[in-house]
């Protein structure tokens, strides 16, 4: 499975393949045409009450990162995205962004590896 992540700030490139932006608020001082997206999935975003509680607090982040996975497979959008990924692999490489600074302790972490446990 071909799911890699990156922040929205880095360039696009050929390489990154079909572009999911997988946070819930837009990323401040970027253009619609400058994050280049397939998707803007704000559907499977964590909710802005777990988004808010966890605040990017690396000390959180298992917590944050049980709760979310509990949102994800709760998620009514769930069935929706997981075939639109699906459909993508079948093509070539699905790219994550996100717009957080800590590449390791976000949701996309999270969404990448519930989507490699499910799509497995």
């Amino acid at each position: 499975m071909d799911i890699q992540l990156k922040r929205v700030y880095e360039a696009p490139e050929e390489s990154d393949g079909y572009r999911i932006l997988t946070d819930r608020l837009w990323p401040r001082g970027i253009s619609k045409e400058k994050a280049a997206l397939g998707k803007w999935a704000k559907d499977m975003a964590p909710s802005p009450e777990l988004r808010k509680w966890f605040g990017h607090d690396p000390e959180k982040y298992e917590e944050f990162r049980k709760k979310y996975r509990k949102e994800l497979e709760e998620n009514p959008a769930r069935e929706d995205f997981l075939n639109l990924v699906k459909d993508k692999l079948k093509e070539g490489r699905v790219t994550l962004l996100f717009g957080a600074k800590d590449k390791e302790h976000n949701q996309a972490v999270v969404l990448r590896d519930f989507l490699a446990e499910i799509l497995q």
